[in-house]
């Protein structure tokens, strides 16, 4: 599958996914389906989320500069907002424009946010070393992998020597029925029982993004894999990990 097609099907999806039930499709809990999150309790896993991550880059010595952050896959702004906490300046980027208009609601009194259509198969629209921080949580494995690879690679061209990349990701599956069926069935058929059998607005595509293939892609342009964490989600099928990459290239002229 080329990208531009990879990326028409995500957009749809997403689209979708952000017209019938925005806040579940982020966080994706049963119990919370059809409207069932409280905002104030969806922001809060947010923040969470984003404290453990920063307690973790200042215990690697990592991101020191903390003037901005771009937050790839912000869906409704949920860790756009909590990363203002931390960074002068937070940029979110999404496929999917009603998500965006959620955010856009969401974050209206946040100083410093800002939220932009992603629409292309790269970060076009962001320079070079634009970014102390580039943050995506659970995005990359919605992907089809050359698409996800693509995009990685962005990251270390938008991010800023000595800055950081910060990915959460499924690293494996589990040997769950489920994790089974993710592993090794085709997309099309977990599409169908994502939608038919666990009643999905719109499938969403699960790949792996292990150690050895974020350092793969990211070594030989100029970055490197500090460290990869558990981040362990109630009621997932996957071994998740939050990868922590240093920006050592250069700076470009």
């Amino acid at each position: 599958m080329n990208a531009r097609r990879s990326l028409a099907e995500l957009r749809r999806d997403w689209t979708t996914l952000g017209e019938t039930d925005p806040l579940w499709a982020v966080c994706v809990d049963p119990a919370r389906k059809s409207g069932g999150w409280n905002l104030d309790e969806f922001l809060a896993t947010g923040r969470a989320e984003i404290a453990g991550a920063i307690s973790e880059l200042d215990r690697l010595g990592l991101c020191a500069r903390r003037d901005s952050a771009l937050d790839f896959g912000c869906g409704v702004g949920r860790l756009t907002s909590a990363l203002s906490g931390h960074f002068a300046a937070v940029t979110g980027v999404d496929i999917s424009p009603p998500m965006l208009e959620h955010a856009r609601r969401i974050l209206a009194d946040a100083a410093g946010c800002r939220v932009v259509l992603g629409d292309g198969p790269d970060l076009a629209g962001f320079g070079d070393d634009s970014f102390d921080l580039v943050y995506s949580s659970l995005v990359l494995q919605h992907m089809a992998p050359e698409l996800a690879d693509a995009y990685l690679a962005e990251f270390v061209r938008v991010a800023r020597p000595g800055g950081a990349i910060v990915l959460v990701v499924p690293e494996a599956h589990l040997r769950t029925p489920r994790g089974l069926v993710y592993a090794y069935a085709p997309h099309s058929v977990i599409a169908w029982l994502q939608r038919t059998v666990f009643g999905y607005p719109a499938p969403m595509r699960m790949s792996e993004l292990p150690a050895r293939r974020v350092s793969r892609v990211v070594e030989p342009r100029g970055a490197r894999l500090v460290a990869s964490r558990p981040h362990p989600i109630p009621g997932s099928h996957w071994r998740m990990a939050r990868h922590f990459i240093s920006v050592t290239r250069p700076a470009r002229q």
